[in-house]
């Protein structure tokens, strides 16, 4: 068994006890977004499971990795990926998890360029902090912005989930890899708080996820363009043993080889329902 000691980035809760909150909108002269939460930094072990992949599902562990070529391979231009990358990861994530209807509502290209500010949708950088996509208010609230009111309210009378496809593009995920915490060692009534997500016109909400030792963090190590994992973030299933969600991360890999390429990768966010 493979791990690395590695630094993850927790969520501290305000200490004065207010709700907290993130604003979408990063701020133009410090390139962050104003938050009135802390970040609390915990050193954990991270398992390679390369080889073992097997051993982790979307229904236990909140994640599943597997072996898919993407038929588009060059993710610079966003029609050209909701043209030919969307319809092949719905016929993807149909195929996985045995869904009647898959719909893709957004997705993000991240590449890291260490110094650079996030100053648009184009300069998106990995994600260093364990977070949880998806409230199960805000998962409804995604169906019923993305569908039409009828439709929705049918859907989600039954199983419905929202799914991230995470991919690396143009070269192995080196340089800060994607940290998946095993759903079976969360505590759901602890760990997670609801943080709400400020937009200009809309309010938002995630969870913020505090640090329990009992976590435990896996990841594949220098995972190749043509592997995929799919990152449950919310799951409507009543069954107490069905892994709801998976918080996860990226993570500076001190394993990782002096002059790696820098990380890059695409995430898309799929409602996934099941008629």
């Amino acid at each position: 068994m493979s791990t690395v000691s590695a630094e993850l980035v927790y969520f501290a809760p305000p200490l004065d006890g207010s709700r907290p909150f993130t604003n979408i909108n990063t701020d133009s002269t410090t390139g962050f977004r104003p938050r009135n939460w802390k970040q609390e930094v915990h050193t954990v072990e991270i398992e390679n499971v390369r080889g073992k992949e097997s051993d982790y599902t979307l229904d236990t562990a909140g994640f599943q990795y597997v072996m898919k070529p993407s038929k588009h391979s060059a993710f610079i231009n966003d029609e050209e990926i909701r043209g030919e990358y969307y319809p092949e990861s719905i016929e993807l994530l149909k195929d996985i998890t045995g869904a009647s209807k898959v719909v893709l509502f957004d997705h993000t290209v991240r590449r890291h360029r260490p110094g650079d500010a996030e100053t648009d949708e184009s300069k998106r950088q990995p994600v260093n902090q364990v977070h949880v996509d998806q409230t199960p208010e805000s998962a409804t609230a995604r169906v019923h912005r993305h569908l039409p009111a009828g439709e929705a309210e049918r859907l989600i009378k039954k199983r419905f989930q929202i799914i991230n496809l995470w991919r690396p593009i143009s070269h192995p995920a080196i340089d800060h890899p994607l940290a998946l915490c095993d759903y079976r060692t969360v505590d759901v009534g602890k760990d997670l708080v609801p943080v709400t997500l400020v937009y200009p016109d809309r309010e938002g909400e995630t969870f913020g996820v505090k640090f329990n030792p009992t976590h435990r963090w896996k990841y594949k190590k220098g995972m190749k363009p043509d592997e995929v994992v799919l990152i449950k973030c919310y799951d409507s299933a009543k069954d107490v043993n069905i892994a709801k969600f998976t918080p996860h991360t990226g993570f500076k890999d001190p394993s990782a080889p002096q002059g790696a390429p820098l990380r890059e990768s695409i995430e898309l966010r799929a409602l996934v329902f099941y008629e």
